[in-house]
């Protein structure tokens, strides 16, 4: 599509559907201009570009708010979900304690905990994964691991090297 055309239709309509995409979705600025990137790249124009914008962005704007409720479904059942922690020992860690210093750590620190820790992912994994080495993750998890029991007021068991 011409690149005036395509200038000339966004200022004549990217207001009006956005007003349009609103009624379905939170960011309907993403929407109308995601249709607008899909038109650019048509190998042919539509005959009726307009109509085919609305299309687009009705289709897009439906698109959004379905993966919006899942997203809001999803992240209030792991919300409410058990702790991350679960005591066996009811003296030996408080879940809900383990838990909050969890969220505590620095994203980095946390992110390569819970990969390694639930994900059985390997530091090479977590390294590839974060775009880092695998020994700067094993330095992250490290020290993670020290935050969590400077936090929790635990010993390091005795097959830790690092700290008595």
């Amino acid at each position: 599509m011409d690149p005036e055309v395509l200038g000339r239709l966004f200022n004549e309509h990217s207001a009006a559907l956005a007003l349009y995409a609103r009624q379905w979705c939170v960011a309907p600025e993403d929407v109308v201009q995601q249709a607008f990137i899909n038109l650019a790249a048509l190998a042919r124009p539509p005959e009726r570009p307009v109509a085919w914008l609305y299309r687009a962005v009705r289709n897009a704007a439906l698109n959004a708010a379905c993966a919006a409720r899942r997203r809001r479904r999803h992240e209030g059942a792991v919300a409410g979900a058990r702790p991350w922690f679960v005591a066996l020992d009811t003296a030996a860690l408080d879940a809900e304690a383990a838990t909050a210093a969890l969220r505590g750590l620095p994203p980095e620190q946390r992110e390569v905990i819970v990969a390694h820790l639930w994900g059985g992912l390997t530091f090479e994994q977590i390294g590839e994964l974060t775009d880092t080495s695998a020994s700067t993750a094993y330095r992250a998890y490290v020290a993670g691991l020290e935050s969590l029991r400077d936090r929790l007021g635990v010993q390091c068991p005795n097959r830790c090297p690092t700290r008595p």
